[in-house]
């Protein structure tokens, strides 16, 4: 399916991007394509560097008559979210991304597609195989693990880059020029509980819900999706009077709206606890039918567990969890239809004795990110759990006095006569980082159209990369000489 995509133009970003995706990535799983970008760049007799977190560093001299330009550092990340949907058979571990065309779209079959940020490295390669794009020194710098932490933006020493200009190639809409963006913690609840016996007049009962859209928990936050643990809460919390959890599986990456929820329960009052399941599956179906049309909630019998929640361990977790804040909690008061703070309740495992619940919390404000923080950890310890908050990394401060701004702007509206979208986002993207290492920096963001990341309804825009790609070569082209 991959020579198909190999032939879209630009070619030479599709060919690289097809290389990549045949090269597992999953965050902090990335020593396949660590070795794949380091014999990338040794191939073409460049400098290349792995930094002590094993960031990559490619290094190409200026092109002819554009050595007294500033040197330009070019960034993306080389781990992608590993998703799929709940049928599709696939190993992240071993097989590559099978991709296929669809009109204007590139598209994954059943899983993640990795154009976050695949078609930033991809565009990245490009330039550096390159022998005809005009370019001012390049450092190209691949950082690792942006999807579960930053850690290697997080992890770069001062030193390694010298370039004056930061180009982020992580921005998801190809009329937007990013300027800031939000910082995160992840927040993790711990509870152990002693497991019960199963009386035995109980019916077993597997509650499943699936077929949400899912998507960016920073991206997609403010546009009312369905949150796979919230809703088996609430289902939990309507039936509680007649049923005892024994297990909950639901969702998967921090920042990946939960799609899906599975939970075993054991009933000793069956027809009582359909009767308010079914009532509370009517509700929540009718709530989210406009937005979540192939929401699906369902119960079936199943093999009947040995354990389960005591009466007072289950009446904590449904309501802390109820208690605890989803989704948008303060939008900003200064830029238009920005989130300013949100919360994703990402992961809940309940078994063999154990309860972790993990979140993802971003702000573009540090107090904000705060504020929420020990509010979602007042609602946990509430509920006798343990809250501990780990892999906070800052947001990105917008800088209106950018010099390469005012030439990105400039040349956006000049290229395709419509003024770009500046902005800051509510993703994390690495520049807030970086800016802790290289303080005197100039940075942005941009890149090609990709819509639904993060979840297996992942697709680029070809006619947005088209469109990206020449902009990236007008910037090139169009950077300052140094002062």
């Amino acid at each position: 399916m991959s020579n198909e995509v190999r032939n879209l133009e630009p070619k030479n970003v599709w060919k690289h991007f097809a290389d990549l995706n045949e090269v597992p990535r999953a965050s902090k799983k990335e020593a396949q394509v660590i070795a794949f970008m380091v014999a990338f760049g040794k191939k073409l007799g460049l400098e290349t560097i792995v930094d002590p977190i094993e960031n990559v560093i490619i290094k190409k001299p200026a092109t002819a008559g554009m050595e007294n330009r500033k040197t330009i550092v070019m960034q993306s990340h080389l781990d992608m979210v590993h998703q799929k949907n709940n049928e599709t058979v696939f190993d992240f571990d071993t097989e590559g991304i099978k991709m296929y065309v669809d009109g204007d779209w590139v598209k994954a079959d059943g899983t993640t597609l990795g154009a976050d940020n695949g078609l930033g490295v991809a565009s990245i390669m490009a330039v550096l195989e390159s022998t005809d794009i005009a370019h001012p020194a390049i450092e190209a710098l691949f950082t690792i693990d942006e999807e579960t932490g930053m850690t290697g933006a997080q992890g770069l020493e001062a030193g390694y880059l010298t370039g004056e200009i930061l180009l982020n190639l992580d921005t998801e809409d190809d009329d937007e020029i990013g300027v800031g963006c939000a910082g995160g913690i992840d927040i993790t609840a711990n509870k152990n509980y002693t497991e019960q016996p199963v009386p035995e007049n109980t019916t077993a009962y597997k509650i499943t819900v699936k077929g949400l859209q899912g998507g960016h928990s920073g991206m997609d936050i403010h546009r009312g999706f369905g949150n796979a643990n919230k809703l088996m809460n609430r289902i939990l919390n309507a039936t509680q009077f007649y049923l005892f959890i024994s297990e909950i599986d639901g969702g998967s990456l921090r920042n990946a709206i939960p799609r899906e929820s599975n939970s075993v329960v054991v009933s000793e009052f069956p027809s009582e606890m359909m009767e308010a399941f079914e009532n509370i599956k009517t509700a929540i179906l009718n709530e989210f039918s406009t937005i979540e049309k192939d929401l699906v909630i369902e119960i079936s019998e199943t093999k009947k567990p040995k354990f389960m929640l005591s009466p007072k361990d289950q009446k904590a977790l449904v309501n802390s969890i109820y208690a605890a804040h989803n989704g948008v909690f303060r939008m900003s008061p200064d830029i238009a239809d920005l989130t300013e703070t949100s919360n994703n309740i990402a992961r809940i495992i309940v078994k063999d004795g154990a309860i972790k619940i993990g979140c993802l919390t971003r702000s573009s404000v540090e107090t904000g990110k705060w504020d929420l923080a020990y509010t979602l950890q007042a609602a946990f310890e509430l509920g006798g759990f343990n809250v501990i908050f780990s892999g906070s990394y800052p947001g990105w401060k917008p800088n209106p006095d950018s010099a390469i701004l005012k030439v990105m702007s400039k040349l956006y509206e000049d290229m395709f006569g419509e003024k770009a979208s500046i902005l800051a986002c509510h993703a994390g993207l690495e520049c807030g980082l970086l800016g802790t290492h290289y303080p005197e920096m100039d940075m942005i963001s941009f890149g090609p159209t990709i819509k639904g990341a993060h979840s297996p309804d992942e697709r680029a825009c070809i006619s947005s990369t088209q469109k990206y790609w020449k902009f990236l070569l007008n910037i090139l082209a169009n950077i300052p000489e140094r002062v």
